[in-house]
């Protein structure tokens, strides 16, 4: 190929690539080689579900933060419904989360977006949105009437102090007594010299049975 034929060629491309579109084309073709333009599909985007979440969970509550410190401190974003703190059912204390919910669903939102990772008493927040189907049904179960802790002292005070039964007074006797010589014998092994006490009502005198003449 001779330079002439060289700079016809160039000026061939150079003319394909300058040419106006063909009819049909236009922005939306996509020219490709060797075919005609191809129509660009738009990619729909898929639309944000509504948001009907109005309960928020709290995480990583500082100590001494509880129900009336949060009423306080979220009450600035909305009207609260209600709200409650995960304890320990045995000691009362708090397990350091809990739950908010709002009449609103858009505060709910607003206060999942703008305090989670917040810092409060050096403890960071993680604070999100639950969704409804993920709400508990026995969540807000006795909230009205706040937490009352199990007295468990009162319990074992009535359980030591019940009248026993001639049974479980021998029971208890017994083990005392099991106690007792098994703090003789370290003593003894120890090489102390001393003499316990012995241990007063430790033999229990059998009942008596009483008989009834019938014939009186």
């Amino acid at each position: 190929m001779g330079m002439r034929d060289k700079k016809r060629n160039q000026k061939r491309v150079l003319a394909q690539r300058t040419a106006a579109p063909r009819p049909g084309e236009g922005k939306d073709f996509l020219p490709l080689e060797g075919g005609p333009g191809k129509r660009l599909r738009k990619v729909q985007q898929p639309e944000e579900p509504e948001n009907t979440a109005t309960v928020v969970y709290i995480g990583h509550i500082p100590h001494g933060f509880y129900e009336d410190q949060m009423q306080g401190f979220f009450k600035q974003f909305g009207d609260i419904k209600r709200l409650r703190i995960a304890r320990n059912r045995k000691t009362g204390k708090s397990k350091h989360y809990g739950f908010i919910e709002f009449e609103s669903p858009l505060v709910a939102k607003v206060v999942a977006d703008e305090m989670n990772n917040y810092l409060l008493f050096e403890h960071t927040l993680r604070v999100s949105l639950v969704p409804p189907e993920k709400v508990h049904p026995k969540l807000w179960r006795g909230v009205r009437r706040g937490f009352i802790p199990i007295d468990r002292v009162a319990i074992e005070r009535k359980r030591h102090n019940k009248d026993k039964t001639t049974e479980e007074h021998k029971k208890m006797v017994e083990g005392i007594v099991k106690r007792d010589e098994k703090r003789r014998k370290r003593i003894k092994a120890a090489g102390i010299d001393y003499e316990c006490p012995a241990l007063l009502g430790s033999i229990q005198p059998s009942a008596k049975k009483i008989k009834f003449d019938e014939d009186q």
